[in-house]
């Protein structure tokens, strides 16, 4: 029996292995098109008869190698890079939705994917439930319609790090015979492994964790293989009925497990693009080969910072679910064990004037619309990222006016704590503002 290799070793290896006298390092195949010895073998890829490269947009050498290697560390059978997480998010749920569709989506989301599901996909005619993390069972039945075709939520949400109870959701997702999608960005499959707890596909903004050095966007859905499409097919006609596009073929007969990921490919990609570029796909192989080792580096790092700010007079209240006072321990210490993430959030007592303050005095920690890459950086995201929407939807999606979501990078810990502290003594008058150094060492006096 083959061993099973650690989550450790299939950031470095899987997905590629090179042969005698193949390069080392994975190569970029920077390429739109591909040959053939003649016409019938090229036809025979346009009909999904054989399997190869011919067109960039559907498939390259480099991101399959690349996605092959997400497939790997999440458990799943196949997996599809996309242009941005947003472009993941979208194609993991259109790839199954159509006008007249319904979905259920927790709240507690991505502001991005919030305005995604709650504007944009209702001109597309598909509506969205959104449900807060906390409804009860009976809520959620509730919800559920003829028409509805899944339930979507992050592992931890963006940006209220809330945990998702997988588990609960995909038994309810399952009772109603729809697959749950999990968006896994923060706490990437080192830390935690949706399919594990019964996750049908699950998504990433690669631009995130994954690349963690904030130089590529780019996003990826895997599929687990495991959701029976063919016992509800009548709900899910795209994958289990004859696609006319492709002389009648039916997805799940000719692929099997394979079918929604081959679909995704084939057809969403074929007709609406977002590929990633087999560049940007290279250097976010260039960062997988370390998230087992900056991940871990990061959660730790953010629990003494979390830990700080616990104990900080001057902070409100803190959300981490490494911590033991946060509401979601207990679950985190269910699905993440061994880690979160570096991303938590918090308020200050006082009013937005003074958490501006507060940010702009900061000096190794930036104000960016980024998070988790090697940098720590901060924003608010009532006034940056989710800025698009009303009060009432802020609410819904449980995110309070003084939240500031804080990401924490690779520098030292007591670098980090110095520099917040010393921020929140400007902000309080205390201290003066040290203006920012052009030269890096010392960056002034933190």
């Amino acid at each position: 029996m083959e061993k099973k290799l650690s989550i450790d070793t299939l950031c470095v290896r899987a997905g590629y292995e090179p042969g005698k006298g193949g390069p080392r390092q994975m190569p970029i195949i920077q390429s739109t098109t591909f040959k053939y010895e003649n016409s019938d073998q090229m036809g025979r890829l346009f009909d999904l008869e054989d399997s190869g490269y011919f067109y960039t947009r559907l498939q390259n050498p480099t991101c399959d190698m690349v996605a092959a290697r997400i497939a790997a560390l999440e458990g799943g059978v196949g997996a599809l890079l996309t242009s941005s997480g947003q472009a993941a998010n979208f194609f993991a749920c259109f790839n199954i939705c159509e006008a007249g569709s319904h979905m259920i989506s927790l709240s507690d989301i991505y502001g991005g994917t919030f305005n995604l599901f709650g504007t944009t996909l209702k001109k597309l005619g598909i509506d969205v439930t959104f449900m807060n993390a906390d409804a009860s069972d009976e809520e959620f039945e509730a919800a559920f319609r003829p028409e509805t075709k899944l339930v979507f939520g992050e592992a931890l949400s963006n940006p209220g790090v809330r945990v998702l109870d997988i588990e609960r959701i995909a038994r309810i997702a399952h009772s109603h015979g729809v697959p749950l999608i999990v968006d896994n960005t923060f706490p990437t499959p080192v830390h935690c492994r949706p399919f594990e707890w019964g996750a049908d596909i699950v998504t990433h903004s690669t631009t995130k964790y994954m690349d963690g050095h904030g130089t590529t966007v780019g996003g990826c859905i895997v599929d687990s293989g495991n959701f029976d499409w063919e016992a509800h097919a009548d709900r899910f006609p795209g994958l289990t009925t004859p696609d006319p596009s492709y002389h009648g073929l039916t997805y799940t007969k000719k692929f099997g497990k394979l079918a929604y990921i081959t679909k995704a490919v084939s057809q969403l990609m074929r007709d609406l693009g977002s590929q990633q570029s087999p560049q940007n796909a290279f250097y976010l192989n260039l960062g997988l080969q370390t998230l087992h080792l900056r991940v871990r580096r990061q959660a730790g790092t953010a629990l003494q910072v979390a830990r700080s700010l616990e104990e900080h007079p001057a902070v409100a209240w803190v959300r981490y679910p490494g911590l033991k006072s946060d509401p979601d321990y207990l679950r985190a210490q269910k699905y993440m064990p061994d880690g979160t993430c570096g991303v938590m959030a918090f308020g200050l007592k006082g009013d937005r004037a003074f958490a501006n303050r507060f940010m702009d005095a900061l000096r190794l920690v930036t104000i960016e619309t980024h998070v988790a890459d090697c940098y720590s950086c901060i924003l608010h995201p009532a006034s940056h990222t989710h800025r698009q929407l009303s009060d009432e939807q802020l609410r819904e999606a449980g995110i309070p006016a003084d939240l500031m979501r804080l990401s924490i990078g690779l520098e030292a810990a007591s670098d980090l704590i110095d520099d917040i502290s010393h921020a929140i003594e400007v902000a309080e008058g205390k201290a003066e503002a040290v203006p920012v150094s052009p030269v890096v060492p010392g960056l002034g006096q933190l």
